[in-house]
Protein backbone atom coordinates (compact mmCIF):
# COMPACT_ATOMS: atom_id res chain seq x y z
CA UNK A 1 0.00 0.00 0.00
CA UNK A 2 1.20 3.37 -0.93
CA UNK A 3 -0.54 6.05 0.64
CA UNK A 4 1.17 8.87 -0.34
CA UNK A 5 -0.91 11.16 -1.74
CA UNK A 6 -0.82 12.69 -5.57
CA UNK A 7 -0.83 16.13 -6.37
CA UNK A 8 -3.82 15.91 -7.44
CA UNK A 9 -5.85 14.03 -4.49
CA UNK A 10 -3.24 16.98 -1.91
CA UNK A 11 -5.03 19.73 -4.17
CA UNK A 12 -8.59 18.51 -3.53
CA UNK A 13 -8.15 17.61 0.12
CA UNK A 14 -6.38 21.20 0.61
CA UNK A 15 -10.21 22.24 -0.63
CA UNK A 16 -11.47 20.13 1.52
CA UNK A 17 -9.76 21.44 4.37
CA UNK A 18 -10.62 25.51 3.19
CA UNK A 19 -14.44 24.53 3.08
CA UNK A 20 -13.86 22.55 6.60
CA UNK A 21 -11.93 25.57 7.83
CA UNK A 22 -14.25 28.51 6.41
CA UNK A 23 -18.00 27.18 6.28
CA UNK A 24 -18.47 24.21 8.30
CA UNK A 25 -16.77 24.54 11.50
CA UNK A 26 -18.32 28.11 12.16
CA UNK A 27 -22.05 26.79 12.31
CA UNK A 28 -21.20 23.14 13.79
CA UNK A 29 -22.02 23.90 17.47
CA UNK A 30 -25.31 25.66 16.43
CA UNK A 31 -26.18 22.20 13.95
CA UNK A 32 -25.66 20.62 17.13
CA UNK A 33 -27.78 22.97 19.40
CA UNK A 34 -30.66 23.84 16.99
CA UNK A 35 -30.88 19.86 15.61
CA UNK A 36 -31.59 21.45 12.10
CA UNK A 37 -30.76 20.17 9.16
CA UNK A 38 -28.00 21.98 7.25
CA UNK A 39 -29.24 21.64 3.76
CA UNK A 40 -27.52 24.71 2.12
CA UNK A 41 -24.25 23.11 3.81
CA UNK A 42 -25.10 20.32 2.03
CA UNK A 43 -25.33 21.93 -1.72
CA UNK A 44 -22.16 23.87 -1.25
CA UNK A 45 -20.28 20.26 -0.08
CA UNK A 46 -21.45 18.94 -3.08
CA UNK A 47 -20.58 21.60 -5.52
CA UNK A 48 -17.19 20.87 -4.47
CA UNK A 49 -17.74 17.10 -4.74
CA UNK A 50 -17.96 16.07 -1.01
CA UNK A 51 -21.35 14.55 -2.18
CA UNK A 52 -20.35 12.04 -4.75
CA UNK A 53 -16.77 11.83 -3.89
CA UNK A 54 -16.35 8.22 -5.59
CA UNK A 55 -18.62 8.30 -8.54
CA UNK A 56 -17.13 8.75 -11.81
CA UNK A 57 -17.03 12.22 -13.50
CA UNK A 58 -19.07 10.64 -16.13
CA UNK A 59 -21.59 10.49 -13.62
CA UNK A 60 -20.98 13.96 -12.23
CA UNK A 61 -19.08 12.68 -9.34
CA UNK A 62 -15.54 13.95 -8.18
CA UNK A 63 -14.11 10.30 -9.50
CA UNK A 64 -11.62 9.83 -6.64
CA UNK A 65 -10.79 6.62 -5.04
CA UNK A 66 -12.02 5.63 -1.59
CA UNK A 67 -8.83 6.83 0.12
CA UNK A 68 -9.19 10.34 -0.73
CA UNK A 69 -12.84 10.05 -0.08
CA UNK A 70 -11.75 8.26 3.63
CA UNK A 71 -9.65 11.55 4.17
CA UNK A 72 -12.15 13.93 3.12
CA UNK A 73 -14.78 12.45 5.30
CA UNK A 74 -12.33 12.56 8.20
CA UNK A 75 -11.56 16.25 7.72
CA UNK A 76 -15.15 16.95 8.00
CA UNK A 77 -15.72 15.02 10.94
CA UNK A 78 -13.11 16.93 12.49
CA UNK A 79 -15.53 19.83 12.57
CA UNK A 80 -18.71 18.68 11.93
CA UNK A 81 -20.27 14.88 12.86
CA UNK A 82 -22.94 15.68 11.46
CA UNK A 83 -22.22 16.44 7.69
CA UNK A 84 -19.83 13.68 7.77
CA UNK A 85 -22.37 10.96 8.12
CA UNK A 86 -24.95 13.25 6.23
CA UNK A 87 -22.22 12.91 3.35
CA UNK A 88 -21.69 9.15 4.36
CA UNK A 89 -24.90 8.12 3.78
CA UNK A 90 -25.24 9.64 0.31
CA UNK A 91 -22.08 8.65 -0.93
CA UNK A 92 -21.64 5.13 0.45
CA UNK A 93 -25.19 4.04 1.14
CA UNK A 94 -27.34 6.16 -2.05
CA UNK A 95 -25.31 7.00 -4.89
CA UNK A 96 -22.83 3.91 -4.68
CA UNK A 97 -25.73 1.21 -4.17
CA UNK A 98 -27.55 2.80 -7.10
CA UNK A 99 -24.14 3.43 -9.79
CA UNK A 100 -23.37 -0.56 -8.79
CA UNK A 101 -26.76 -1.91 -9.34
CA UNK A 102 -29.24 0.63 -10.63
CA UNK A 103 -30.88 0.18 -14.04
CA UNK A 104 -29.55 3.13 -16.59
CA UNK A 105 -32.74 4.91 -16.35
CA UNK A 106 -32.29 4.99 -12.27
CA UNK A 107 -28.72 6.74 -12.69
CA UNK A 108 -29.71 8.75 -15.28
CA UNK A 109 -32.69 9.91 -12.99
CA UNK A 110 -30.52 10.17 -9.91
CA UNK A 111 -26.80 10.12 -9.81
CA UNK A 112 -25.32 13.58 -10.95
CA UNK A 113 -28.83 15.54 -8.67
CA UNK A 114 -26.87 12.86 -6.02
CA UNK A 115 -22.95 13.74 -6.86
CA UNK A 116 -23.96 17.96 -7.03
CA UNK A 117 -26.06 17.88 -3.97
CA UNK A 118 -29.30 19.05 -5.47
CA UNK A 119 -30.72 15.87 -4.48
CA UNK A 120 -30.51 13.96 -1.29
CA UNK A 121 -30.35 10.26 -0.71
CA UNK A 122 -31.67 8.08 2.41
CA UNK A 123 -31.32 4.35 3.12
CA UNK A 124 -33.86 2.76 4.66
CA UNK A 125 -33.03 -0.54 5.91
CA UNK A 126 -33.21 -0.34 9.82
CA UNK A 127 -36.35 -1.39 11.84
CA UNK A 128 -37.58 -1.98 15.24
CA UNK A 129 -36.84 -5.69 14.83
CA UNK A 130 -34.00 -5.00 12.17
CA UNK A 131 -31.13 -3.41 12.86
CA UNK A 132 -28.19 -6.06 14.03
CA UNK A 133 -29.85 -8.19 12.49
CA UNK A 134 -30.71 -6.62 9.24
CA UNK A 135 -32.24 -9.47 7.29
CA UNK A 136 -35.60 -9.81 9.84
CA UNK A 137 -37.47 -7.47 7.55
CA UNK A 138 -40.50 -7.21 8.72
CA UNK A 139 -41.74 -4.61 5.66
CA UNK A 140 -43.03 -6.37 3.21
CA UNK A 141 -43.51 -5.61 -0.88
CA UNK A 142 -46.34 -7.63 -2.54
CA UNK A 143 -46.32 -7.99 -6.26
CA UNK A 144 -49.41 -7.81 -8.25
CA UNK A 145 -50.05 -6.79 -11.64
CA UNK A 146 -48.79 -3.49 -11.87
CA UNK A 147 -45.49 -3.94 -9.50
CA UNK A 148 -44.75 -3.84 -6.00
CA UNK A 149 -46.89 -2.45 -2.94
CA UNK A 150 -44.87 -2.01 0.15
CA UNK A 151 -45.88 -2.17 3.50
CA UNK A 152 -44.09 -1.43 6.86
CA UNK A 153 -42.38 0.90 8.93
CA UNK A 154 -38.63 1.87 8.99
CA UNK A 155 -36.77 3.62 11.98
CA UNK A 156 -33.69 6.37 12.20
CA UNK A 157 -33.27 6.89 8.77
CA UNK A 158 -30.81 9.69 8.67
CA UNK A 159 -31.09 12.24 5.56
CA UNK A 160 -34.88 11.35 5.64
CA UNK A 161 -36.07 14.90 6.32
CA UNK A 162 -34.75 16.71 3.29
CA UNK A 163 -34.25 13.10 1.11
CA UNK A 164 -35.32 13.31 -2.74
CA UNK A 165 -34.96 9.51 -3.08
CA UNK A 166 -35.32 6.60 -0.33
CA UNK A 167 -33.51 3.74 -1.19
CA UNK A 168 -36.11 0.95 0.69
CA UNK A 169 -35.60 -2.60 1.75
CA UNK A 170 -38.61 -5.03 2.04
CA UNK A 171 -39.27 -8.47 2.34
CA UNK A 172 -40.72 -9.92 -1.18
CA UNK A 173 -40.03 -13.65 0.57
CA UNK A 174 -40.76 -13.31 4.01
CA UNK A 175 -39.63 -16.33 5.28
CA UNK A 176 -36.33 -16.43 3.47
CA UNK A 177 -34.42 -14.13 5.13
CA UNK A 178 -31.96 -12.44 3.54
CA UNK A 179 -32.52 -14.53 0.36
CA UNK A 180 -35.68 -13.18 0.18
CA UNK A 181 -35.08 -9.44 0.12
CA UNK A 182 -35.39 -6.70 -2.90
CA UNK A 183 -34.65 -3.26 -2.36
CA UNK A 184 -36.76 -0.07 -3.83
CA UNK A 185 -35.96 3.32 -5.43
CA UNK A 186 -38.91 5.55 -4.14
CA UNK A 187 -39.29 9.42 -4.24
CA UNK A 188 -39.74 11.40 -1.84
CA UNK A 189 -43.75 12.49 -1.74
CA UNK A 190 -44.85 9.29 -3.20
CA UNK A 191 -48.15 8.06 -2.52
CA UNK A 192 -48.15 6.70 1.08
CA UNK A 193 -44.76 7.58 2.40
CA UNK A 194 -44.60 9.50 5.48
CA UNK A 195 -41.96 10.08 7.31
CA UNK A 196 -42.68 10.62 11.36
CA UNK A 197 -40.07 12.55 14.17
CA UNK A 198 -38.32 10.29 16.10
CA UNK A 199 -37.37 11.07 19.69
CA UNK A 200 -34.23 14.06 20.56
CA UNK A 201 -30.50 11.53 19.71
CA UNK A 202 -27.31 12.28 22.30
CA UNK A 203 -25.64 13.45 19.55
CA UNK A 204 -24.88 13.98 16.20
CA UNK A 205 -27.36 16.21 15.94
CA UNK A 206 -29.75 18.26 12.89
CA UNK A 207 -28.94 14.09 10.82
CA UNK A 208 -32.33 14.47 9.19
CA UNK A 209 -33.95 11.49 11.06
CA UNK A 210 -37.21 10.46 11.05
CA UNK A 211 -38.94 7.30 10.77
CA UNK A 212 -40.37 6.07 7.35
CA UNK A 213 -43.95 4.62 7.04
CA UNK A 214 -45.06 3.05 4.65
CA UNK A 215 -48.67 2.41 3.70
CA UNK A 216 -49.65 0.98 0.36
CA UNK A 217 -46.83 2.74 -1.09
CA UNK A 218 -46.74 1.59 -4.95
CA UNK A 219 -43.52 0.77 -6.52
CA UNK A 220 -43.71 0.31 -10.42
CA UNK A 221 -41.26 -2.96 -11.91
CA UNK A 222 -38.55 -0.27 -12.90
CA UNK A 223 -38.75 0.96 -9.30
CA UNK A 224 -36.90 -1.99 -8.17
CA UNK A 225 -33.24 -1.56 -7.87
CA UNK A 226 -31.00 -4.98 -8.83
CA UNK A 227 -32.96 -8.47 -9.20
CA UNK A 228 -35.52 -9.08 -7.16
CA UNK A 229 -34.35 -11.03 -4.17
CA UNK A 230 -30.93 -9.56 -3.89
CA UNK A 231 -31.82 -6.58 -1.79
CA UNK A 232 -29.73 -8.19 1.03
CA UNK A 233 -26.32 -8.34 -1.29
CA UNK A 234 -27.25 -4.58 -2.34
CA UNK A 235 -27.01 -4.17 1.43
CA UNK A 236 -24.00 -5.40 2.94
CA UNK A 237 -21.97 -4.19 -0.06
CA UNK A 238 -23.15 -0.64 0.54
CA UNK A 239 -22.47 -1.28 4.16
CA UNK A 240 -19.13 -1.86 3.74
CA UNK A 241 -18.28 1.22 2.13
CA UNK A 242 -20.37 3.03 4.35
CA UNK A 243 -18.29 1.59 7.32
CA UNK A 244 -15.11 2.75 6.02
CA UNK A 245 -16.64 6.12 5.94
CA UNK A 246 -17.88 5.82 9.37
CA UNK A 247 -14.29 4.66 10.71
CA UNK A 248 -13.01 7.99 8.93
CA UNK A 249 -15.43 10.12 10.55
CA UNK A 250 -15.10 8.44 14.23
CA UNK A 251 -11.21 9.64 13.22
CA UNK A 252 -12.32 13.05 13.05
CA UNK A 253 -14.03 13.19 15.99
CA UNK A 254 -11.39 11.66 17.68
CA UNK A 255 -8.74 13.79 16.52
CA UNK A 256 -10.98 16.43 17.12
CA UNK A 257 -10.34 15.31 20.82
CA UNK A 258 -7.17 14.91 20.57
CA UNK A 259 -6.79 18.50 19.54
CA UNK A 260 -8.79 19.87 21.78
CA UNK A 261 -7.07 17.98 24.55
CA UNK A 262 -3.29 19.19 23.21
CA UNK A 263 -4.35 22.56 23.17
CA UNK A 264 -5.76 23.18 26.94
CA UNK A 265 -2.83 20.80 28.55
CA UNK A 266 -0.62 23.31 27.22
CA UNK A 267 -2.32 26.46 28.29
CA UNK A 268 -3.95 24.89 31.48
CA UNK A 269 -1.64 25.91 34.79
CA UNK A 270 -1.63 23.47 37.72
CA UNK A 271 1.04 24.16 40.26
CA UNK A 272 3.08 26.81 38.81
CA UNK A 273 3.31 25.01 35.41
CA UNK A 274 1.27 23.88 32.35
CA UNK A 275 -0.31 20.40 33.07
CA UNK A 276 1.48 18.82 29.97
CA UNK A 277 4.60 18.96 31.78
CA UNK A 278 2.70 16.06 33.94
CA UNK A 279 3.46 12.49 32.94
CA UNK A 280 -0.48 11.92 33.93
CA UNK A 281 -1.16 13.58 31.39
CA UNK A 282 1.43 12.65 28.20
CA UNK A 283 0.17 9.65 29.05
CA UNK A 284 -3.14 10.01 27.86
CA UNK A 285 -2.15 11.87 24.99
CA UNK A 286 0.26 9.52 23.71
CA UNK A 287 -2.18 6.44 24.36
CA UNK A 288 -5.30 8.81 22.61
CA UNK A 289 -2.39 10.03 19.94
CA UNK A 290 -1.40 6.30 19.24
CA UNK A 291 -4.73 4.95 19.12
CA UNK A 292 -5.55 7.52 16.38
CA UNK A 293 -3.15 6.34 14.67
CA UNK A 294 -3.31 2.63 14.55
CA UNK A 295 -6.91 2.70 13.62
CA UNK A 296 -6.60 5.60 10.63
CA UNK A 297 -3.65 2.33 9.33
CA UNK A 298 -6.62 -0.19 9.52
CA UNK A 299 -8.84 2.70 7.77
CA UNK A 300 -6.85 3.38 5.51
CA UNK A 301 -5.82 0.15 4.68
CA UNK A 302 -9.53 -1.07 4.60
CA UNK A 303 -10.51 2.17 1.57
CA UNK A 304 -7.56 0.78 -0.15
CA UNK A 305 -9.18 -2.68 -0.23
CA UNK A 306 -12.31 -1.20 -1.44
CA UNK A 307 -10.65 -0.09 -4.43
CA UNK A 308 -8.45 -3.05 -5.35
CA UNK A 309 -10.70 -6.33 -4.26
CA UNK A 310 -14.25 -7.56 -5.11
CA UNK A 311 -15.12 -7.73 -1.17
CA UNK A 312 -13.65 -5.94 2.13
CA UNK A 313 -15.89 -6.82 4.57
CA UNK A 314 -13.50 -7.98 6.95
CA UNK A 315 -11.06 -5.24 6.70
CA UNK A 316 -13.98 -2.41 6.98
CA UNK A 317 -15.40 -3.95 10.17
CA UNK A 318 -11.80 -4.15 11.68
CA UNK A 319 -11.46 -0.24 10.95
CA UNK A 320 -14.76 0.80 11.94
CA UNK A 321 -14.60 -1.20 15.22
CA UNK A 322 -10.75 0.35 16.03
CA UNK A 323 -11.33 3.53 14.71
CA UNK A 324 -15.29 4.20 16.60
CA UNK A 325 -13.43 2.58 19.63
CA UNK A 326 -10.34 4.71 20.15
CA UNK A 327 -12.47 7.71 19.38
CA UNK A 328 -14.54 7.22 21.88
CA UNK A 329 -11.56 6.72 24.32
CA UNK A 330 -9.76 9.79 22.68
CA UNK A 331 -13.02 11.92 23.54
CA UNK A 332 -13.38 10.51 27.00
CA UNK A 333 -9.43 10.65 28.06
CA UNK A 334 -9.81 14.85 26.20
CA UNK A 335 -12.63 15.34 28.76
CA UNK A 336 -10.63 14.29 31.80
CA UNK A 337 -7.94 16.07 30.85
CA UNK A 338 -10.44 19.40 30.43
CA UNK A 339 -12.12 18.11 33.81
CA UNK A 340 -14.99 21.01 34.34
CA UNK A 341 -13.94 23.28 31.37
CA UNK A 342 -14.58 20.45 29.36
CA UNK A 343 -18.19 19.00 31.17
CA UNK A 344 -19.76 22.21 30.49
CA UNK A 345 -22.41 21.92 28.53
CA UNK A 346 -22.27 23.93 24.77
CA UNK A 347 -17.92 23.20 25.10
CA UNK A 348 -16.56 21.19 21.80
CA UNK A 349 -15.01 18.41 24.30
CA UNK A 350 -18.67 18.17 25.14
CA UNK A 351 -19.88 18.35 21.73
CA UNK A 352 -17.70 15.23 20.53
CA UNK A 353 -18.04 13.39 23.74
CA UNK A 354 -21.73 12.88 22.97
CA UNK A 355 -20.99 12.70 19.11
CA UNK A 356 -18.60 9.61 19.24
CA UNK A 357 -21.39 7.38 20.67
CA UNK A 358 -22.87 6.67 17.65
CA UNK A 359 -19.98 6.02 15.81
CA UNK A 360 -19.89 2.39 17.52
CA UNK A 361 -24.11 2.05 16.83
CA UNK A 362 -24.74 2.82 13.45
CA UNK A 363 -23.36 0.73 10.40
CA UNK A 364 -23.42 -2.09 12.62
CA UNK A 365 -22.63 -2.29 16.20
CA UNK A 366 -19.00 -3.10 17.65
CA UNK A 367 -20.30 -6.42 18.29
CA UNK A 368 -21.32 -6.42 15.04
CA UNK A 369 -18.00 -6.08 13.75
CA UNK A 370 -16.51 -8.21 16.29
CA UNK A 371 -19.06 -11.55 14.95
CA UNK A 372 -17.88 -10.59 11.01
CA UNK A 373 -14.19 -10.79 11.89
CA UNK A 374 -14.42 -13.41 14.12
CA UNK A 375 -16.34 -15.61 11.21
CA UNK A 376 -13.81 -14.87 9.05
CA UNK A 377 -10.70 -15.82 11.41
CA UNK A 378 -11.92 -18.95 12.27
CA UNK A 379 -12.37 -20.15 9.23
Amino acid sequence: MDFERSAEQAAFLERVEVFVRDEVRPVAASIDETDHYPRELVRRAGALGLCGVTLPEAWGGAGRDMVTYALAIEAVGRASATLAVILTVNNSLVASALLRSGSDAQKERWLRPLASGEAIGAFALSEEQAGSDAANQQTVARLDDRGYVLNGRKVWVANAEAADVFIIFAATQPLARGRGISVFVVPAGAPGLKLEKVGESLGVRGLGCRDVVLEDVRVEADGVLAESGHGFRVAMTALEGGRVAIAAQALGIGQAALDEALAHAQRREAFGQPIANYQAIQFMLADMATELDAARMLTLKAADACDRQSSAAVEAAMAKLAASEAAHRAADRAMQILASAGYRRGTVVERLFRDVRAAEIYQGTSEVQRMIIGEEILR
